[in-house]
C-alpha cells in the first residue's frame, strides 16, 4: 500500500457546514467513521474561520459569533480505487455541500507502525567509534593488504588532518584497480593465491586516490538516526562515515548498528493503520536466483553472472529452499587446482572450468525462513539473531515466495 500510494494517489476533498447532521451526530464524525471504516490511510478535519455556501450567507469565527455554522472541510489522501469506494459511501451523506477530486504526489508515506527504529536517537548513540582508515596517497596494493589483514571491505579515506576526503570498498577495487575477487572470497583463498594478487597490484601506479568514490557521503555525530537512515536508503549505501561539526572523521554508521536498534524495542507494537505495509509479503522481492541442488558449476556460475547477486538459493527436488550458495562458497570449497579458472569466470566472465561438483556439494544446507505474515520488526531481529543476510519468504507448503534482504529491511523500516 504506501509503494502504491507513492506511485499514484488522489486528494478528495468534502465541503460541509458544522452544524449538518448524520443520525443524530455531527456530519463530519459520522463521515470520518464511514472512512475508517472502509479503510482509507487517514483523513483529516479542519474548520474554517469564515466563508459561504450554497445559500451565500457568510459564516465567520469572530467571538461573537462562535455559534454560527462554520465551514468544514475533510479531506482524504489514497489510492484511486480506495477514493472511489470512499466517494460512493461518503456522496449520500452530503446532502448540502461540496466534493471534489485531484490527482496528488505523495512524497512519503509512513506511520509510526512503520518506523519501531527510534529515529530520534543520535548518530553518535549508535555509530561504532574505531575505524579502520586509508590515505589518499597509499597504494592499491596497500589498501587491498589492509582489507585483507582487518577483514573489513570498506573504509573511509582521511586526510592528515582527519577530514573525510572519500571511500574505497573492496567493489570500488575490483572495478577500478582490476582486482580479481571480494573480500569475502578472498578470505577462503590459500596465501599462494593472495600473495600472486598483492603483486600484480604492486605493479600498478593506481593510487587510493585514484579509486575512492567521493565526495563521501557522511553523517553529522549530532544528527538524528532517523536522518543517516533516510540518507542510506535513498543513496543505496550500508554505512556511512560519521563526522563532527569540522568535518573529521569520528566514527561509522553501519546498516547493522542501525537495525541492532531494533533490539532494544519492546516487541509490541501499535496496531498498523489500514492498508500499511506491515508484513514481509509485502516488501519481499519476488525475483529468487536460485539452482537445482543437481546444477553443475557452470549453471551456478551463469546464475551469478545473470542475477548480479553474490548468493543464490539451492532447491531441492520438492522446490523447497535446502540450502544457500555465496559466492565465497563456490571458490572456497572447489578444487584448489580449479579455483583460478572459477575466479576468472566469476569476475571477469570467461568460460567456466568443466567439474562433476554440483549445487547441493558447494551450499550451505539450511535457509532462514518465514511466512509471508511475519511483521517486519521481527524479520528484522530474526535475521539479527542469526547473522543471515538473506530471508526467504515461504508459503504455507514451504516453497519460495520473495526475498528479504538488509536493504529492504531499512527502507521499509524506515518508511522509505
Amino acid at each position: 500500500m504506501p509503494q502504491k500510494l507513492l506511485n499514484q494517489a488522489q486528494l478528495l476533498s468534502i465541503y460541509i457546514g458544522e452544524s449538518d447532521r448524520w443520525r443524530g451526530k455531527p456530519l463530519y464524525a459520522a463521515i470520518l467513521e464511514a472512512l475508517k471504516r472502509e479503510g482509507m490511510a487517514g483523513a483529516t478535519v479542519t474548520r474554517g474561520v469564515a466563508g459561504f455556501g450554497a445559500h451565500s450567507r457568510i459564516h465567520t469565527a469572530a467571538i461573537l459569533r462562535l455559534s454560527e455554522d462554520l465551514p468544514v472541510i475533510i479531506q482524504v489522501v489514497d489510492s484511486p480505487e480506495h477514493i472511489r469506494r470512499a466517494i460512493e459511501v461518503v456522496a449520500p451523506m452530503v446532502r448540502e455541500g461540496l466534493i471534489t477530486l485531484q490527482d496528488v504526489q505523495v512524497m512519503r508515506y509512513t506511520h509510526r507502525y512503520l518506523n519501531p527504529l527510534p529515529a530520534d536517537r543520535l548518530v553518535k548513540e549508535v555509530m561504532t567509534h574505531e575505524v579502520q582508515t586509508l590515505a589518499a596517497h597509499m597504494s592499491v596494493a596497500e589498501a587491498w593488504q589492509k582489507m585483507l589483514d582487518t577483514l573489513i571491505k570498506a573504509m573511509p579515506v582521511v586526510s592528515e588532518d582527519g577530514r573525510v576526503q572519500g571511500m574505497v570498498t573492496d567493489e570500488d577495487l575490483l572495478e577500478r584497480a582490476g582486482l580479481q575477487q571480494r573480500l569475502s572470497v578472498a578470505e577462503r583463498l590459500e596465501a599462494s593465491l593472495l600473495e600472486e594478487e598483492i603483486k600484480r597490484l604492486r605493479q600498478s601506479p593506481l593510487t587510493v586516490a585514484d579509486v575512492m568514490t567521493t565526495p563521501a557521503i557522511t553523517i553529522r555525530l549530532d544528527e538524528p538516526v532517523g536522518v543517516a537512515v533516510t540518507r542510506m536508503a535513498k543513496e543505496g549505501i550500508k554505512r556511512l562515515p560519521v563526522v563532527d561539526a569540522q568535518g573529521r572523521l569520528v566514527g561509522i554508521l553501519s546498516r547493522v548498528d542501525i537495525l541492532r536498534l531494533l533490539a532494544e524495542k519492546p516487541v509490541g507494537h501499535p496496531l498498523p493503520p489500514p492498508g500499511a505495509a506491515k508484513t514481509v509479503r509485502e516488501v519481499m522481492s519476488s525475483a529468487i536466483p536460485a539452482v537445482q541442488a543437481e546444477d553443475g558449476l557452470a549453471e551456478i556460475v551463469e546464475t551469478f553472472l545473470e542475477s548480479g547477486t553474490h548468493r543464490i538459493i539451492v532447491l531441492g527436488e520438492d522446490g523447497r529452499a535446502i540450502g544457500l550458495i555465496s559466492d565465497s562458497d563456490v571458490v572456497g570449497r572447489i578444487q584448489p587446482e580449479q579455483r583460478r579458472g572459477v575466479l576468472k569466470a566469476l569476475f571477469a566472465r570467461s568460460e567456466t572450468p568443466s567439474s562433476k561438483v554440483t549445487a547441493a556439494d558447494l551450499m550451505s544446507p539450511g535457509v532462514l525462513t518465514a511466512p509471508p505474515d511475519l511483521p517486519l520488526p521481527e524479520a528484522a531481529r530474526l535475521m539479527l539473531s542469526t547473522r543471515r543476510k538473506w530471508l526467504v519468504v515461504v508459503d504455507e507448503n514451504g516453497l519460495p515466495l520473495g526475498l528479504v534482504d538488509r536493504h529492504i529491511l531499512l527502507r521499509a523500516l524506515s518508511g522509505s
